[in-house]
């Protein structure tokens, strides 16, 4: 996992050539960036810091992410969280490569942010992640929509929104206290690369289980634990993050979208999307225009 070169420092002598950054939009307090690594099991992982206040929509991969207030595997959907001046690692050892959605926020815009959604101009993160909510869909669906093209009305509105969202869900989640072992954490690791790369077709949990070497109870209760919700809410959201994102930024049509998500009922499919964006495909798609 990267971040920015604005955003990090590292050690003198670390390689980043695993590492793509590419500005998206930026303000004066603020930049949305696409960070693509390339790092896999075999790369050492390297201590960087963050130098604003940053969140990171994860968009492909998983990779560990340790920070001040612990570790969290992350996975696409999660949020990433870092407060400005702390150091943190990243580690690829349940595959290779990742991509994110990187948001940096200057503390000063931070606090004014924070002091409205979550109750305090000295709030802070106090979690190393937040998991896939459905809350939060929305938001990260109008984030990876983004392109450079993006006024920069609509991209610093999109920044004070995400702070707002994740400040509100911060404030009244309840977050694990207890964490998975290592080697289920290792497990989950490989299921989630496996979702991702087959969340448009029939996915059976006897097989998921399988895949993590668990019994089924085992790996729905761990499952819970590590990414916050269950396989089947994870796949929808999934589904239903590219599909919106599909949406937003092609001509397809919705009934092609929504087959192509695993979508076999158009109706099913409009419906789940209404009840996750608030609107049904067609509006959703207007309103991106």
């Amino acid at each position: 996992m990267a971040k920015p070169a604005e955003n990090l420092s590292i050690a003198p002598g670390e390689r980043r050539a695993t590492i793509a950054s590419r500005a998206i939009a930026q303000g004066r307090d603020w930049q949305i960036a696409d960070i693509v690594c390339r790092a896999g099991p075999n790369d050492r992982p390297y201590e960087e810091r963050h130098s604003r206040m940053s969140i990171s929509a994860v968009v492909a991969g998983a990779f560990r992410y340790r920070a001040e207030h612990g570790e969290a595997l992350l996975y696409p959907g999660a949020l990433l969280l870092g407060n400005a001046g702390t150091c943190f690692e990243c580690g690829h050892e349940h595959g290779q490569g990742d991509r994110c959605l990187a948001v940096h926020i200057d503390p000063d815009l931070f606090e004014e942010v924070a002091a409205s959604a979550a109750g305090s101009h000295r709030f802070r993160f106090n979690a190393a992640s937040l998991p896939a909510m459905p809350e939060l869909l929305p938001t990260v669906v109008e984030l990876e929509a983004m392109t450079e093209a993006a006024r920069p009305l609509a991209a610093g509105s999109l920044v004070v929104r995400l702070v707002e969202r994740v400040g509100e869900a911060m404030s009244g989640a309840k977050l694990a206290s207890t964490k998975p072992g290592r080697g289920d954490e290792r497990r989950i690791g490989t299921v989630l690369r496996h979702i991702e790369a087959n969340a448009d077709g029939p996915l059976d949990l006897d097989r998921l289980a399988a895949r993590a070497n668990m019994s089924k109870y085992h790996f729905l209760r761990t499952f819970r634990r590590v990414t916050g919700t269950t396989p089947y809410q994870f796949v929808l959201n999934l589904r239903m993050r590219r599909a919106a994102v599909r949406l937003a930024t092609s001509t397809d049509s919705v009934a092609a979208i929504a087959y192509d998500a695993g979508f076999g009922d158009l109706s099913t499919f409009n419906s789940r999307f209404r009840d996750i964006f608030g609107a049904p495909p067609t509006k959703f798609r207007a309103s991106t225009a």
